[in-house]
């Protein structure tokens, strides 16, 4: 299976392990998630961050999934990934498209 862009890649946000930001402001949870490991082709939660609570995007954590749901289904990682996987995309909390359109 090839990796595909993670979010911390996409976002240069400095969060994975190792990364330039991890001494200040830790690492993000979705680079260490090992349950979405593989998904979307992505490393560890890589390419389903939106499905992790407080994964960081755009420099502030994001809290829980219901509370960002919108926010993330409008990021241009999230239809990166969607676009790139098509008929593959999966994700492990289905209803997230679903609770935004309600």
């Amino acid at each position: 299976m090839t990796l595909a862009l993670n979010c911390w890649e996409y976002m240069k946000c400095g969060r994975e392990p190792d990364g330039v930001k991890t001494g200040k402001i830790g690492v993000c949870p979705a680079a260490t998630d090992t349950q979405r490991n593989g998904l979307n082709h992505g490393k560890r939660a890589g390419r389903s961050c939106w499905e992790v609570t407080d994964a960081c995007c755009v420099g502030q954590t994001q809290g829980l999934l219901v509370k960002r749901q919108i926010s993330c289904v409008n990021c241009g990682f999230y239809r990166k990934v969607k676009r790139e996987e098509g008929a593959q995309f999966k994700q492990l909390k289905e209803r997230l498209e679903i609770c935004i359109s309600v």
